[in-house]
């Protein structure tokens, strides 16, 4: 059973999809041990509530410094055990130390196709956004493990999505939700429990079914 801690910064909508996944069995032998939030509003706390999976809060507006969040979040996700982290709209910049700790064991999802709209200061909105002021036709979303740099990690899997006419930031940031975010975060999260994704020299590997 791989056991995941899933970082959440917002609504849940990622989080939701993953414990869909679960719970239709699209996503088999993976359990969520805890979710966290840096936002004790988030709603995804409560998602995970409804859904009976540990829910805490560990924001960097309770500690005098970011050293003393970076060690309250370290233990936060240390305590639960993980075998693998997923950030799902998780906007706190994550501690070296944890990504040191489990190298290669933490994934993010990215609203784009990366390299394209990514790195310090592509967020959310800030994404789609660009994305139409640049006029691009095709975009998308990437799910990468995490490394030291910002969006810089070993790609997973991407998934285009056409842009229309007409799209605003809003509109086609649920489209990029709907037809590849909530499908491409699962499916790997699904692959790795299958044993079937390796890193070498900065590239990913998925290994064909036996």
């Amino acid at each position: 059973m791989l056991r995941i801690v899933v970082c959440v910064s917002g609504g849940g909508t990622n989080l939701q999809a993953v414990m869909d996944g679960i719970e239709q069995g699209a996503i088999r032998d993976v359990q969520i041990v805890r979710v966290i939030s840096n936002n004790r509003n988030a709603y995804a706390l409560e998602r995970a509530a409804k859904a009976g999976i540990e829910g805490v809060c560990v924001s960097p507006r309770d500690y005098d410094d970011r050293e003393k969040f970076n060690e309250a979040f370290l233990a936060a996700v240390k305590e639960a055990e993980p075998d693998l982290i997923v950030l799902a709209g998780f906007l706190v910049v994550i501690p070296p130390q944890l990504i040191r700790n489990y190298e290669n064991r933490i994934i993010n999802i990215h609203p784009s196709l990366i390299p394209s709209f990514c790195g310090t200061g592509y967020y959310g909105l800030k994404v789609h956004e660009a994305a139409l002021a640049r006029g691009v036709k095709v975009t998308g979303a990437t799910v990468h493990f995490v490394d030291e740099g910002t969006d810089t990690g070993p790609i997973i899997m991407q998934k285009a999505v056409a842009v229309q006419e007409g799209d605003t930031p809003e509109s086609l940031q649920r489209r990029v939700m709907e037809e590849a975010e909530w499908i491409i975060l699962p499916r790997s999260i699904e692959l790795i429990a299958e044993g079937r994704v390796t890193v070498a020299d900065g590239h990913v590997r998925i290994e064909e079914p036996a």
